[in-house]
């Protein structure tokens, strides 16, 4: 078997950099942990903007709203706008615009999660929905787990917000969507007919619409190889891992997707954005 060859760490040997016009930023793992910046996060944001580049935030967890983001990195000292927050919870809104308009919905989800849908226009329908969706539902319980239950094997279309199976926490995981999907697919038989956050393609397309920069200017940049990793490979951006959350070095030489560079963290990154970008 061919050995696998990985990018080397902190070094961009293709000028892959200079091509980039807007960095797609995972959160937790990648600019912070919990409520701590990752060494150098700051700066490195401010480095993005200084040499004529964009950033936005980009995350699957549907439990919160972008709102909540906002005011998070507000707490930790960074003052943006919702502008710069793609949710995974926003690009399943933009997909049911586009492909089921006026349809109602039944919404597995939080409070803040269903505000935002309302606030976008969707209709939320708890008896007789056209479309179920399902989310991180952080105030699940069993009566809605039995309902969504019914409407899914009713045979209703069934979208699911992101496919991640936990989610990270100060104290260990707990379950997230993907948990989800599978009790639901334990009762009713059926796994979501379109996931639309990381790796899959709904998200980049959504991505791409609010960033309004060509997919091959866009760089994805995270630590996890099955979602941030692969939704950049697999739909035409650049894929940048860091090494200061989940995957490992041994991780990428273990994995089907690699990204085109690695670093041990936006730290090093940023050193890398020393010219300022220049439109081709």
């Amino acid at each position: 078997m061919k050995q696998k060859t990985l990018p080397p760490v902190n070094h961009d040997e293709n000028d892959i950099l200079q091509e980039i016009r807007c960095f797609a930023l995972d959160m937790d793992g990648t600019v912070y942990l919990g409520e701590r910046w990752i060494d150098g996060a700051v700066d490195f944001l401010h480095k993005i903007e200084e040499t004529g580049r964009s950033y936005v935030f980009v995350t699957n967890n549907s439990s919160k709203n972008a709102a909540v983001y906002v005011e998070k990195l507000h707490r930790m000292g960074l003052d943006v706008g919702e502008e710069k927050i793609v949710t995974s919870g926003q690009a399943t809104i933009a997909y049911l615009q586009k492909h089921f308009p006026g349809a109602k919905v039944f919404l597995l989800g939080n409070a803040m999660l269903r505000e935002e849908f309302m606030q976008a226009g969707i209709v939320l329908e708890e008896t007789r929905p056209d479309v179920v969706v399902t989310a991180f539902d952080t105030s699940l319980d069993y009566e809605k787990m039995c309902r969504v239950c019914d409407h899914v094997r009713a045979g209703l279309p069934y979208l699911a917000t992101h496919p991640d199976y936990n989610c990270p926490t100060e104290t260990g995981f707990i379950p997230d969507a993907g948990a989800i999907h599978a009790f639901i697919h334990a009762s009713a038989f059926r796994y979501p007919d379109r996931i639309i956050g990381k790796p899959n393609g709904d998200i980049i397309d959504y991505l791409c619409t609010r960033v309004n920069t060509a997919r091959e200017q866009i760089a994805m940049v995270g630590d996890r190889l099955y979602t941030d990793i692969a939704a950049g490979r697999n739909n035409g951006l650049k894929s940048i891992l860091v090494l200061s959350g989940e995957a490992s070095m041994e991780d990428a030489l273990a994995s089907a997707v690699q990204p085109h560079l690695i670093f041990d963290s936006v730290k090093e990154l940023s050193q890398m954005l020393s010219a300022k970008y220049l439109p081709r």
